[in-house]
């Protein structure tokens, strides 16, 4: 029905360079740490909205629809699903002054919005913290390492996978996501290094994938009296 244009438009990335691959992997690695925080953020967020039980869910819902609501009349472009930030993000879009404001932004917003407990999901928010992070990851690098000249979309485009790995650990659904919704196969190999580095780290904590820690959760709530 909408045609078989890509989700969001990424420019001509080259190969990435043998020199590059360890920092795709460090970029994995600091993914899968931020997927441990982001994980135990939401399941924060879920245990702190059930203390609230005795208010009725629409109350609930509607008091953290009305935070972000009024942060929206404020700053409108960081609030919703979210694709709007990523294709900015994935055009190179933003500084590293601006760029971990958003990341924090979002990263609370998401955990704090899906405990309201309304219709929703966490594909399209792990996308814009992933592409933040793999942004604010490439400048840096960039910065650090002129002589190799590194495009800082590539990150962006490395980091929505990595990052969606560490949290869902389903690696291969997270690449083939991300190659489909980008159209872009050039970050390929440093996808595979990212994502094995994303998935390592929560497993040395011994941090569950989310959708089984949530599974749990909902299995202990509907056991409880």
């Amino acid at each position: 029905m909408y045609g078989n244009a890509p989700d969001f438009h990424v420019g001509a990335l080259a190969f990435a360079s043998a020199a590059t691959i360890p920092l795709y992997v460090a970029l994995g690695a600091l993914a899968g740490l931020l997927a441990v925080g982001y994980n135990r953020a939401l399941l924060g967020a879920i245990a702190g909205a059930a203390r609230l039980r005795h208010w009725p869910l629409e109350l609930r819902a509607g008091a953290i629809g009305a935070a972000v609501g009024a942060l929206a009349w404020f700053v409108p472009d960081l609030v919703g699903g979210g694709d709007p930030i990523t294709q900015h993000t994935l055009n190179g879009d933003g500084t590293l002054a601006v760029l971990p404001f958003i990341l924090l932004l979002r990263f609370a917003l998401g955990a704090v919005s899906y405990a309201a407990g309304t219709p929703g999901g966490l594909f399209a928010p792990l996308l814009v913290v992933g592409a933040q992070l793999g942004l604010c990851f490439g400048l840096l690098c960039r910065g650090a390492f002129p002589e190799l000249d590194i495009a800082p979309q590539g990150f962006a485009v490395v980091g929505m996978a990595a990052f969606f790995a560490g949290v869902v650990r389903a690696p291969l659904t997270g690449i083939t996501l991300v190659v489909e919704m980008t159209a872009n196969v050039t970050m390929l190999l440093p996808m595979l290094g990212a994502c094995f580095a994303a998935m390592l780290v929560p497993a040395l904590l011994r941090n569950a994938p989310i959708y089984d820690s949530l599974r749990e959760q909902a299995t202990r709530r509907d056991a409880s009296p």
